[in-house]
């Protein structure tokens, strides 16, 4: 997928100017025509706008009058071969992404042609009890639980894989046969799966100490198998490596309210206090980890084989080293699917956001 493929967006009130400055800046040969939430309305390539000029239109004219307003479209479903013979057969050099109407990428011939691949290991974390979503977890891990089509994990997966990324672990404990029956060896996708048992739960980082001795020295992607994210994989990997960091975490800021009335006070010589400030219901941003890490190998290492360790202490321990840790701040859609509400609107987002 084309890594800033939103920069060939335009609005429907763009004009022809703004869409040949668009196509000769992006080098795409195509632009996006989308509204505010990002709903495919229609798409401009270079020949529709070569034939629209011919037809007498000038460069202030509407977007409008040359877009196609039904294009070609693929969903995420869709391996590059079969992405490459659409293509082919509708003779086109690039296909807009969608779900559910909604544009999460662009793709073009020559990329699907020549996929970037990446050798980086994946790790999921699917072994979880999912108590707090109980009943709906009584008889099926949380990652199984489906938004939309398609189990949780199964969405998480395939945004790896549309990234470009083909070794994946995934770690299981509480009804490992059910993942392992629904993922297999990996081979419906074309990547490899190797599974990571739990015979004891062992915090939310112990896991990591039971991967083979083979398991690629790059840096490992680690993401917890309950969260709905359309994060740039790529460019986290990117951020990391640029920033020669031991440990990245994604945070998201998180707005909290006090409901009531916050008074500071200070103390006086006579052994009293006075108040010196009222701040009526004040509201709090904090960072917090959102459960998707990068980690070097050496630092995987750390984790002996059974230790049951949580993945915060993992990165305090990096951090008493000397090593370097650092935040990676997300933007993009995220949402923990904790409870039967955050299910709910993992539900909801997927109709009407288009995520996944």
């Amino acid at each position: 997928m084309i890594k800033n493929w939103t920069k060939a967006v335009l609005p429907i009130s763009a004009t022809l100017r703004e869409v040949l400055a668009v196509i000769d800046e992006q080098a795409l040969r195509i632009v996006l025509v989308a509204d505010d939430e990002l709903r495919l309305l229609g798409t401009v390539t270079d020949g529709d706008l070569r034939r629209g000029l011919l037809r007498g239109l000038d460069m202030s004219s509407s977007v409008e009058l040359v877009m196609n307003k039904q294009p070609t479209t693929a969903g995420s479903d869709l391996s590059d071969q079969d992405l490459v013979r659409l293509m082919e057969a509708k003779d086109i050099l690039a296909i807009p992404l969608v779900n559910n109407g909604i544009l999460y990428g662009l793709k073009t011939l020559n990329q699907a042609l020549h996929p970037i691949r990446y050798d980086n290991p994946v790790f999921l974390m699917a072994g979880g009890f999912g108590t707090r979503l109980q009943p709906l977890t009584n008889a099926c891990p949380k990652p199984l639980l489906k938004v939309g089509d398609k189990p949780i994990l199964e969405s998480i997966l395939l945004s790896f894989i549309r990234a470009g990324f083909h070794h994946f672990y995934i770690s299981t404990h509480y009804l490992p046969e059910m993942i392992r029956a629904h993922f297999g060896d990996g081979e419906k996708w074309g990547v490899s799966i190797t599974y990571i048992h739990e015979e004891q739960p062992l915090g939310t980082g112990g896991a990591l100490g039971l991967l083979p001795d083979n398991t690629s020295q790059l840096p490992l992607i680690m993401m917890n198998g309950d969260i709905m994210t359309n994060l740039d994989f790529e460019k986290l990997l990117n951020y990391h490596q640029s920033q020669v960091a031991d440990v990245t975490m994604c945070v998201r800021d998180y707005e909290y309210q006090i409901p009531f009335g916050v008074i500071d006070c200070a103390h006086t010589d006579s052994n009293g206090s006075v108040i010196t400030a009222l701040s009526e219901k004040p509201a709090h941003k904090v960072k917090v980890n959102t459960g998707i890490y990068v980690l070097n190998h050496d630092v995987v290492r750390q984790i002996a084989p059974n230790q049951r360790i949580d993945i915060t202490t993992v990165f305090e321990q990096v951090i008493a080293r000397g090593g370097k840790a650092v935040p990676y701040e997300i933007s993009e859609y995220w949402l923990d699917i904790g409870r039967i509400d955050d299910y709910r609107r993992a539900q909801a987002d997927m109709l009407e956001l288009g995520i996944f």
